[in-house]
Order: C-alpha cells, then sequence, then structure tokens
C-alpha cells in the first residue's frame, strides 16, 4: 500500500513538472514461477495477472486523472518480460492507454528476442527508449540465466557492456523507430562491469549517434515519377 501511494504520488509529481512519462517496475507475483516447476497450474499464472491488475489500475486511474502515462520496462523479474508476457499485461489492464512500455533491447537479445520486431507489433505502446546493451557467450558451459555470478564475471552467459560493444542491432532499432514515427526521449542507460564510465559513456552516446541520421526529405527514387 506504502509503495503504491507512491506512484501515486510520483505521478502527481510528473503532473507538476511537466513531465509526460514515468517510467519503472510493475513487480511481479508469478515470476518466481517462471520455471514451471514446481508445477505451476494455469489458475496461479491467472492469478498471478489478476493480482498485477488488481494492483495496478488503481495507480492507473490516479494517472489518467494527471494525464502522465507510465512506461513498463520489459525485463525479467516483472509482470511482462518477453514478448507473450507482454500481451498479456496489456490484456490484464484492458490495453488502457494509461500503460505503455519502456524499450530496452539488452534484456531481448540473451532472452533471443527480436527487439525490432517488438518494436513494431508493440509500435502504439511504446512511450519510452533506453538505449542499452548487452552481449552473450553462450559456449555450452556459459547459462542463459547468468548462473549466479556476478556482473563481469567471463563464465555468465551474457553481460551487460557498452552501447555498441554487444549484439543489440541499433541500426535496424533506430530504422524502426522512424518507421513506427516514434517521438519519444531516446536516453543512453550505460551498464558495463568492464569499462569505466567516463569513458564508456560517451562512447555509447557517440556510437549511438551514427544511426541517429535525418531522414530524406523526397524518396530516393522520386527523380523517376511525376509529370512528363
Amino acid at each position: 500500500q506504502r509503495a503504491a501511494e507512491r506512484i501515486k504520488d510520483t505521478a502527481r509529481a510528473a503532473a507538476a513538472f511537466g513531465v509526460q512519462t514515468v517510467i519503472g517496475f510493475t513487480g511481479s507475483a508469478i515470476w518466481h514461477l517462471v520455471a514451471m516447476f514446481p508445477p505451476a497450474s494455469q489458475a496461479m499464472i491467472d492469478r498471478g495477472y489478476q493480482d498485477f491488475a488488481e494492483r495496478w489500475n488503481p495507480i492507473l486511474d490516479v494517472f489518467d486523472a494527471e494525464g502522465v502515462r507510465f512506461a513498463h520496462e520489459v525485463h525479467p523479474g516483472e509482470i511482462a518480460y518477453d514478448y507473450w508476457t507482454t500481451h498479456r499485461a496489456l490484456e490484464a489492464v484492458g490495453h488502457r492507454s494509461a500503460f505503455g512500455l519502456n524499450f530496452d533491447p539488452s534484456h531481448f537479445v540473451w532472452q533471443d528476442l527480436d527487439p525490432v520486431g517488438f518494436l513494431y507489433d508493440f509500435r502504439e505502446r511504446i512511450y519510452h527508449v533506453d538505449c542499452k546493451e548487452a552481449r552473450t557467450r553462450l559456449d555450452g558451459r556459459n547459462g542463459r540465466l547468468g548462473s549466479h555470478l556476478a556482473w563481469g564475471d567471463p563464465r555468465r552467459g551474457w553481460d551487460f557492456v557498452s552501447a555498441g560493444h554487444g549484439n543489440v542491432p541499433w541500426e535496424d532499432v533506430f530504422r524502426m523507430l522512424r518507421s513506427i514515427d516514434y517521438q519519444g526521449p531516446v536516453s543512453v542507460e550505460w551498464e558495463d562491469a568492464g569499462m569505466d564510465r567516463l569513458q564508456g559513456a560517451p562512447e555509447a552516446l557517440k556510437s549511438l549517434k551514427r544511426y541517429d541520421f535525418e531522414a530524406p526529405s523526397a524518396s530516393f527514387d522520386a527523380a523517376f515519377g511525376g509529370g512528363e
């Protein structure tokens, strides 16, 4: 209850500052069931999404009243952590416009999800974009779930790295953002256990700027059309 009131107050504060979107996590009552063993019935999963809706609809009512949107970061540990759980979470709150998504492709690549296709399919719900990077080292010993190893440990199956040093197809991401006419913020979220941030953060920004090119003023083949 305390946390719910704090999130409601965040919506009120955002409105007072003229901020249109609040980014955050939802939590999940069913994340601990991700392995589906011990056996988790469909009723248990359904109850988890019902619990999410019961907790968040009153919060979203305040967001609606304040004219502010909540952008949930699709992230393991949360109610929406991949493609299909995002569908389920949106359905749980009736696809209300106050609830959208923060796109962070670093959480897609190690799950073998297509971040570009995700952008297109959920294009109406992309409220904020984080540019964070991850790279995988799935060599038959290193596991996808991290093996309870610290960030930067070479035995991990994946790790966060500075943008431009991992497996996110950034040019495809930026081209898709342009195609879906995304007009919101694009932020650099920098995490890399193997690089100093004073070097990594500016380098990440420079690397990403390469793909933030201007759209053409006319179609490249426009010269072949038109009047006689």
